[in-house]
């Protein structure tokens, strides 16, 4: 379930009005809101990296690898590499859209698999630049149909053998979608929150939600409390916010 948009804004302008500290309008909000989430979805893997260094407890609900990994399940998603055509350096592009046939915007690359001509998949190996041009020298080491290997660059697939020019799957994380809070605007001039689902043709107005695991709801508000407190020079909030920040990060590692 995702942290509601609406929830997450209510709760910033209580805690800015509650002392009449100022006011943080839609616009700035969902600027503001797109930066916090990137910022923590891109600490998830920092957090993976650091924890599968050290002994993780036998607790299933206790384990920080799986919890950490349930976070970025969110994002995990696949899709069919293309092979353009007309194609002189023979590559694949990374899929726009996923199985889903939603349009995602890839972040990070996960497996890349060749479906062979008996419907059965096969992982290649990544390789490289030196040892993936290396090896196609010899017989003996060239990449074939039944050990593919690939060169990823320049967001695009290498893949020997060259003759496998399609059924190439790729397995990647893709980029939160930005929350959106959106809205109308009243007779007064006030801003009346729009809980349609955000769609650019069909629901402009239409609002967002964030797409981070329920649990950071308290991280988000935090880091977006902190953001705040410099839009509106309020030091007092920054410094609040701040030390809210860096507790909730040492009590999820410690």
């Amino acid at each position: 379930m995702a942290i509601n948009i609406n929830t997450v804004y209510k709760t910033v302008l209580l805690i800015l009005n509650k002392e009449q500290r100022g006011y943080m309008t839609p616009q700035e909000f969902n600027s503001i809101a797109t930066q916090v989430q990137l910022e923590i979805f891109e600490k998830y893997f920092d957090d993976l990296n650091q924890q599968l260094r050290v002994a993780q407890t036998d607790f299933d609900y206790a384990d920080r690898v799986a919890n950490i990994d349930e976070k970025i399940e969110i994002f995990k998603t696949a899709g069919e590499a293309v092979y353009p055509d007309p194609n002189p350096l023979k590559y694949f592009t990374l899929p726009t859209t996923d199985i889903y046939g939603d349009t995602v915007d890839f972040y990070r690359l996960g497996s890349v698999a060749y479906t062979n001509d008996y419907n059965s998949q096969i992982e290649l190996e990544r390789l490289q630049r030196g040892e993936f041009y290396y090896i196609q020298n010899s017989r003996l080491t060239a990449s074939t149909k039944s050990h593919p290997t690939y060169l990823y660059e320049n967001q695009k697939l290498f893949v020997a053998p060259t003759s496998i020019t399609s059924n190439i799957s790729v397995n990647y994380i893709r980029k939160p979608k930005d929350p959106i809070w959106g809205f109308t605007v009243g007779n007064l001039g006030q801003y009346i929150y729009n809980p349609t689902e955000y769609n650019s043709i069909s629901a402009p107005t239409g609002s967002r939600s964030f797409e981070l695991h329920e649990s950071e709801q308290s991280l988000v508000i935090t880091k977006i409390l902190l953001y705040a407190g410099i839009v509106i020079n309020d030091p007092s909030i920054i410094q609040i916010a701040a030390q809210q920040a860096q507790s909730e990060d040492i009590n999820s590692k410690s």
